[in-house]
């Protein structure tokens, strides 16, 4: 039983290309657009599916022309979409998003259908949920469904991993406590420990107290600096690749997609944290979030380059 379920997001993405970020009031003309399907909950699906994974989405899109568009992008990675539903009179969720020559990103984001996904949706999908081996969430979808989604694992033995994206302050730290694995980068780790986190010791520092608390295994990615482990299996890290960075957008969703490929093949949490780090290495080497996400013969090919 290999299947991964995930709980979240939709997004279309609107990306505009930019040399910078206009000042109050100023005008600027930007150098190139593109539009995508996206959202922190798709991009992860997306990327567990383009590396063979069987996923179950569990998602809402909204009542205009985005909605098919993201229904049928799900389907062409062939992920399960009998529990995408659709919201009448409500927006799908979009993502105005500005990449910078120099590949950093800025990002808004207006959840739309999203923030109509809730616990009765996870009580629907309960039957087909129990036959996952991973429960993937993410914070771009209501609170309340996200408790709800790490209590349903922690009572049918299913593993819950949540990647705390976008970071929100005052997370439950009882429902922090239930989760198998917490994967956020350095910031959202800092804003949930409270602790200062500027360097992969400071990271260390501040997951030993989340693991203290009651989490499982804490995976804190480190972009090009890799990712750091802490948790029942001690602390190491995962050195980042070199590479040539185009767009960084949706590198974090790329690491938790492969991550969650490859620990429900084998349950080898080093294994799967190194192929995340040079799958999220490929992906910046890309333009866009989900275009940018090998597939896994793409992916094989490009690990024999770095």
């Amino acid at each position: 039983m290999n299947k991964i379920a995930v709980i979240g997001s939709n997004m279309v993405d609107l990306i505009t290309y930019i040399d910078r970020m206009p000042r109050q009031g100023e005008t600027l003309e930007a150098p190139g657009f593109a539009m995508g399907c996206g959202g922190k909950g798709a991009n992860q699906a997306v990327a567990a599916a383009k590396l063979g994974a069987d996923v179950l989405m569990l998602s809402k899109v909204g009542d205009d022309v985005f909605a098919d568009n993201t229904l049928a992008n799900f389907q062409r990675f062939g992920i399960d979409t009998q529990y995408v539903n659709r919201v009448p009179g409500v927006s799908s969720g979009v993502a105005p998003i500005f990449v910078q020559s120099d590949s950093h990103n800025s990002i808004l984001i207006v959840k739309g259908a999203n923030a109509h996904l809730k616990p009765a949706d996870i009580d629907a999908a309960q039957a087909a949920l129990r036959d996952c081996a991973l429960i993937v969430v993410q914070l771009e979808i209501d609170l309340a469904t996200v408790y709800y989604a790490i209590e349903f694992g922690k009572r049918n033995g299913i593993p819950v991993l949540l990647n705390p994206a976008p970071a929100v302050a005052g997370l439950s730290p009882a429902h922090l406590a239930q989760l198998d694995f917490l994967i956020p980068n350095e910031s959202e780790l800092a804003l949930i420990s409270g602790l200062t986190v500027d360097s992969p010791e400071s990271a260390a520092i501040a997951a030993r107290q989340l693991v203290a608390d009651g989490i499982r295994h804490v995976i804190v990615t480190l972009g090009e600096h890799g990712a750091l482990y802490v948790g029942e299996e001690g602390e190491f890290r995962v050195d980042g690749l070199s590479v040539a960075a185009r767009d960084t957008t949706g590198a974090g969703d790329a690491f938790i997609g492969c991550f969650a490929r490859n620990w429900t093949q084998d349950r080898d949490i080093r294994r799967a944290m190194t192929q995340a780090v040079g799958y999220s290495a490929c992906s910046v080497t890309g333009l866009g979030t989900q275009t940018s996400y090998p597939d896994a013969e793409a992916f094989a090919a490009f690990l024999k380059t770095v």
